[in-house]
Order: structure tokens, then C-alpha cells, then sequence
């Protein structure tokens, strides 16, 4: 390994670790952008830490330009990553020094200085990103099933590159060429080849690669990524039917023979792209929930239960149940190598596999654009909403324009008034779940939903009835056996590991029973529980109350965005209502509620009441809530 090299263990043996040395310093110049990283990417650092099997777990690469008059490194490239791993390993309590510095940002640079400390400083002198950052870090490590001494030592098994440009690069130029380098090669890439190599006639592998590409493609719907004759002929006329796929039969596509798989991988491949037009000329745009590695995880999970794809061994699991897309080749590897069907064996039949897949992911890329939550972005809307809306389109022959409409859920005949309300009842549940599990590699209710939706007969109305019973048994089951049948001794006192779909769950139920009182109200990402009444008043102020006598009680707690948790900190309930009224009003309706029943009795102050009696009274009224709908859904 050259000079411009080196390897280095995120944390050594003997406690030493990638910040310890005090001889350097690493600097993230101003052009870099402050610390961005969300829930979602600093949970998918902490999970592949976890769940590395290697003896040696490679974290990436640091880039950065080395500046001999003071020893200091400027970071060209990896800053996020390195922020995070000084965030994780102050959280771990291992000793870092503070060699992590932000150029010309005292905000920044200050609250790293401080990082464990924070509740030293006044909020303004604190960088919000990183404050979120650690929070995000702390609920993790702090959660029920973190293993603190198994991660360590997993942590010490990590290594990342650092890597010097050479002395006199021109670091702009290089900054700029590294944020538009082209792609590297994918694992959905390598197993788009894999499966087209066993497949024998050239017709099929064009109309495998068409359809591949077009469900890639995870913007807008499936429809709008195929040419016209081909969305037809897949589609029928209306371009709103299940999609018919036949291998057996001569394709009168045009032919794309020419893409042979070598021409396939190539990072210069790439996918006709058709912009989503509809009738009233709206820019439309739809975000799906999840990335297309994932999307083939669900669909392979579909498929297996389709088929009844068993492992030879019949006592061995043939798909885990984690969605894990740094696997991706490996699940499929494993279903090929292990699956048996009626007896016989995939490794068998490859070919016949890798077409009854291809079929299977456009008909679930087809059930998921209309069956499952999208965001949806209208002209110049940057935020976007809740969408579950089916593809329609009007006119005549090429004069064909595609628009969106709320997806029926009717029976033959009934006016929109009627069905309506059922289509809206399930955005909310999706929506609800889409909230709760924030890491693509849970979201189980996906595969759930379009298992049931696959297998059944979605163009039988009085079935597709049945979906709003469906979605909700997800959700309440869940609310079940992970919070309601594992409490211990009837005391749901988890503080802040209460799964956070006991929470959305129940603001669905508050929402169903009056859903014109709460019109208002919409699913967010409300990532924080709060305690209504503070763990940690401020010292002095009122009276403390201990997780023995209930502070941890669910009837004390609710869901609230990481920000207003910062902003709420220590204050007592009845400064929070008053100062923070119009963000409570935004909030959940569990925390609405909380607001509502807090007020002083005829000898208590409100925030006293709230404490002595009436979070008892809401705990049971909520939790009475929650045990009556999940019986409906054993």
C-alpha cells in the first residue's frame, strides 16, 4: 500500500480509534455541505456495523487533500460518514478527540466540542443537524434490543481507507468530478445478467430486458416506461389491465435484439424515459417509498409464496425475513440453489425460474403503483403528499394522454361518495405504516399487502373489498404482538422504546372515529417519543418523577418530530401547551389530546394534575382504544 494510503481501524484493540490522534487535525472546508445525514442513513450505518459476517468489514473510503504546514487533512469526500462515526462513537462513550472540526462554522464546531454536553448550551449556539444526529444515535443504542457489548466488538472489525490526492490537485476540479463520476455497477445490474444467461431465445431476453428496465425505473407508473406498442400489447388498450406476459409467443415489438447482456451492464446502458402527462397539463410526479434493490426483494418474497418455493432442507428458511439489499444476489443465489418446486429442483430449471420472475416483478410493479402509497408532486410542490391514486387515460388512438385518480375501491355501481372514504381510510393505514418503519428493510406490510394482492383476484371488486380489512390486520397485529402481548406484568411503561406504530396506530383509530374533526390531520415523520411530563425537569423548577412512579407510562408519551423534541426539552407540561400551541395543533392526536387534559384542578397546578391523575386516565382510555381494535383483527 503506497504513501497515499492508509488503513485504519475505526476503533483499535487498545481503545485507540480513527479520532484519538491529536497530532492531526481533519477539516471539512466550507464548500462541503453541513452534516445532512437523516434517521434513515445513520440507521443503515449502525445496521450494516451489526450485521457484517466477514472477519474484516470495509466502512468505505475518506478522500481528503493533506496540508503540510499544520498536519491537517481536508476532507474532499466521506465527511457524512465521518460526522456520523464521531456522532456513534461519542454516544458509545469512547474518548474522541476533537480533531473533527468545520471550517468557518463556530455552530458546528461547538457543538461536536460538546456533543455530550448539549443540554449545557442554549439552543442557538447549537447546530440542529447534529443535535438531531445524536439523538437518532442515542434512541438506537438505547433501545431495548441493542446489544452495546456485541456491537463493540463488531466495531473494532472496521476499516475504511483514507486516501491522500496527490500534493498540488486541483481540489475544486476534483470535488466537482467526483460528484458526477457515472455509476458503478449495481448488484441489480449483476442480477439482471445472471438471470437473462440462462435464458435461451433472444426474443425472450429483449422482452426480459424491456420489462426489467421499465420496473427499474421506480418514478410515476410502470406503464408510462414502455414504448407505445408495448404498453399496449402488455397493458390492453386502456393501458389499466394486469399485465399479460407470454414468452411462448413471437413478440411484434421492434425488435432490441442488439442488447445482449455485455451491452446491458455497461453504466452507459439506459432506459427510455416518457414524461407523466395529464389532462389539465399538470407536471406530475410520483415518488415511490422505496428503491428498486428492495422492490426485488418484496417481489422475490411474492414469488416464493406463489410457487411454494420450499428449501431443499425443509428445517432451513429459504428467504430470511429481513429485507437486506446489500444481499440482494445472494437471496436470489439462495432461492436458485436451495428452492425446490413440487419436487423438483430451481438449479434444475433455471430458465423457467428467471422467466416466471420477470413475469412476477411487472405484476407487482403493476399492484404496487396502484395499490400501494406513493408521494405525490404536483408543478413546483417540493413537499409532496400521500397519493394512492390508478392510472386512467382519455382520447383516441395517439392522441392517448394518461392523468391519475383515487384508486376505486367500489363495488359495480356504488357512487364515489360511497367508496371514497374507503380509499381514504387506507391511504391512512399505509401512510400510518410507511411512518412507523423508516428503514426499507422492515417494511414488511409491503410484501404482506402485495402477497395478498398477487395471489388474489384484484379485478374481482367484492375482493378488492377486502384491502381495507387486510391493511388494518397489519397494522393492528403488529400493535399486538409487539407491544400489547409483550408487555410484562401490565405495565406499558417502555418509555422510549414503545414501537412507534403503537403510536401511529392509535392516531389512525383517533382519526377513523372522526375523520371531519381531524380533515387536517396527515401522517409525518414523527421520529421522537416525547415525554409529556420531562425525565429530567430543570433542576429546581418542579418535581421530578422517576420511571418506578410513571414517567415511562405510555399514557405520558407520544410521538413528535426530532425537532420539536429539542424544542420542548425539560419545560413542564403546561409551558409546552402554552408556548408551543400551534405545533401541538400540527402534531399527533394522541399529543392533541395530552394538550386538551392538561389543566389544573381546584388544589393542583396543571402540570401537577397531569402527573397525579389524569395520565393514568388517558393511558387507559388509549390503551382500551388499542385492545379493542386488535381483538377485531385476531
Amino acid at each position: 500500500m503506497n504513501n497515499y494510503i492508509r488503513e485504519m481501524r475505526i476503533v483499535n484493540i487498545n481503545g485507540s480509534n480513527i479520532f484519538s490522534d491529536i497530532s492531526i487535525r481533519y477539516v471539512i472546508p466550507l464548500y462541503q455541505r453541513a452534516f445532512a445525514w437523516e434517521d434513515k442513513e445513520i440507521a443503515q450505518l449502525i445496521e450494516d456495523i451489526s450485521d457484517f459476517k466477514e472477519e474484516i468489514y470495509y466502512i468505505g473510503s475518506l478522500i481528503v487533500s493533506k496540508n503540510e504546514n499544520d498536519h491537517s487533512y481536508e476532507v474532499i469526500d466521506g465527511q457524512q460518514r465521518m460526522t456520523a462515526l464521531f456522532l456513534l462513537l461519542s454516544a458509545l462513550d469512547i474518548k474522541v478527540e476533537n480533531i473533527l472540526t468545520f471550517a468557518c462554522r463556530k455552530k458546528s464546531d461547538n457543538t461536536l466540542k460538546n456533543i455530550n454536553r448539549l443540554e449545557n448550551l442554549n439552543l442557538e449556539d447549537i447546530e440542529a443537524s447534529l443535535q438531531q444526529g445524536k439523538q437518532v444515535i442515542d434512541t438506537i443504542i438505547g433501545g431495548r434490543d441493542f446489544n452495546k457489548k456485541r456491537f463493540l466488538s463488531q466495531l473494532r472489525k472496521v476499516k475504511l481507507y483514507r486516501i491522500e490526492v496527490p500534493h498540488n490537485t486541483d481540489l475544486n476540479r476534483y470535488f466537482e468530478i467526483m460528484n458526477t463520476r457515472g455509476e458503478q455497477l449495481e448488484q441489480h445490474d449483476i442480477l439482471k445478467a445472471t438471470l437473462m444467461s440462462v435464458i435461451k431465445s433472444n426474443e425472450s431476453k429483449s422482452l426480459f430486458a424491456k420489462i426489467w428496465d421499465a420496473c427499474s425505473d421506480m418514478t410515476g407508473y410502470v406503464q408510462m416506461h414502455f414504448d407505445t406498442t408495448a404498453r399496449k400489447e402488455l397493458f390492453d388498450y386502456d393501458w389499466k389491465f394486469m399485465p399479460k406476459v407470454s414468452f411462448t409467443r413471437k413478440s411484434n415489438e421492434k425488435s432490441t435484439a442488439g442488447f445482449n447482456i455485455q451491452n446491458i451492464i455497461k453504466p452507459t446502458f439506459r432506459v427510455e424515459e416518457f414524461d407523466d402527462i395529464t389532462d389539465k397539463d399538470e407536471r406530475v410526479r410520483f415518488e415511490s417509498i422505496i428503491t428498486f434493490p428492495f422492490f426485488l426483494l418484496h417481489t422475490l418474497k411474492v414469488l416464493v409464496a406463489d410457487k411454494d418455493i420450499q428449501h431443499v432442507n425443509q428445517d432451513e428458511t429459504l428467504v430470511y425475513e429481513l429485507l437486506d439489499d446489500k444481499k440482494l444476489t445472494d437471496a436470489f443465489n439462495r432461492v436458485i440453489t436451495y428452492g425446490v418446486v413440487k419436487g423438483k429442483r430451481i438449479a434444475e430449471a433455471e430458465e423457467t425460474f428467471s422467466l416466471s420472475f420477470i413475469n412476477c416483478l411487472l405484476k407487482c410493479r403493476f399492484l404496487f403503483d396502484k395499490y400501494i402509497i406513493k408521494r405525490e408532486f404536483v408543478n413546483e410542490n417540493s413537499i409532496g403528499e400521500w397519493s394512492l391514486k390508478q392510472l386512467e387515460v382519455s382520447g383516441q388512438a395517439s392522441n392517448k394522454k394518461a392523468y391519475y385518480v383515487n384508486t376505486y375501491f367500489g363495488q359495480s355501481g356504488e357512487w364515489e361518495r360511497s367508496w371514497k372514504p374507503r380509499t381514504e381510510v387506507i391511504l391512512m393505514l399505509q401512510s400510518c405504516m410507511r411512518v412507523s418503519y423508516t428503514s426499507p428493510k422492515v417494511m414488511h406490510w409491503i410484501t404482506e399487502l402485495l402477497r395478498w394482492l398477487y395471489i388474489g383476484d384484484t379485478e374481482n371488486l367484492s375482493k378488492l373489498n377486502e384491502y381495507e380489512w387486510k391493511a388494518e390486520s397489519i397494522a393492528a397485529n403488529a400493535v399486538k404482538n409487539d407491544f400489547l402481548d409483550a408487555v410484562e406484568d401490565g405495565y406499558y411503561d417502555w418509555g422510549t422504546d414503545t414501537p412507534h406504530i403503537v403510536f401511529n396506530y392509535l392516531d389512525y383509530l383517533l382519526w377513523k372515529d372522526n375523520p371531519k374533526k381531524h380533515n387536517s390531520f396527515i401522517f409525518e415523520f414523527r421520529n421522537s417519543v416525547e415525554h409529556w411530563y420531562p425525565r429530567h425537569p430543570s433542576e429546581g423548577t418542579f418535581e421530578h418523577w422517576t420511571h418506578d412512579d410513571g414517567v415511562d407510562d405510555f399514557g405520558n408519551l407520544c410521538l413528535v418530530q426530532r425537532a420539536i423534541n429539542s424544542k420542548f426539552s425539560n419545560m413542564a407540561p403546561e409551558a409546552k401547551k402554552s408556548t408551543f400551541n400551534d405545533m401541538i395543533a400540527k402534531g399527533s392526536l394522541k399529543l392533541k389530546i395530552m394538550a386538551e387534559m392538561t389543566v389544573a384542578s381546584e388544589t393542583k397546578n396543571s402540570s401537577q394534575n397531569w402527573k397525579d391523575e389524569i395520565c393514568a386516565i388517558h393511558e387507559d382510555e388509549m390503551l382500551q382504544k388499542l385492545v379493542v381494535a386488535c381483538k377485531n383483527y385476531l
